[in-house]
C-alpha cells in the first residue's frame, strides 16, 4: 500500500470519526434507529402459528429474518 493509500484510508476514518463525534454532542446516538409504530395500525408482534398462539425463543428471530 503506498503512502497515499494510506493517508487517503487514515483521512476517511477520521471523517467518520469526527461526524459521530459531531452527533453525539448534538445529543444524537447515531447507534439507535428511529423506529416506530406510529404508522403502523397493530404493534408489532411475534409470528403466530396456525393456531394463533405465539412462537417463542430463537423460532422468532429465524422467522422475523
Amino acid at each position: 500500500m503506498s503512502r497515499q493509500q494510506s493517508n487517503q484510508r487514515s483521512d476517511i476514518y477520521c471523517r467518520i470519526t469526527n461526524t459521530i463525534i459531531a452527533d453525539l454532542e448534538r445529543g444524537v446516538r447515531p447507534w439507535t434507529k428511529p423506529w416506530t409504530t406510529g404508522h403502523a395500525t397493530a404493534e408489532v408482534s411475534r409470528p403466530l402459528r396456525h393456531n394463533g398462539q405465539p412462537y417463542s425463543g430463537i423460532n422468532v428471530l429465524l422467522l422475523w429474518s
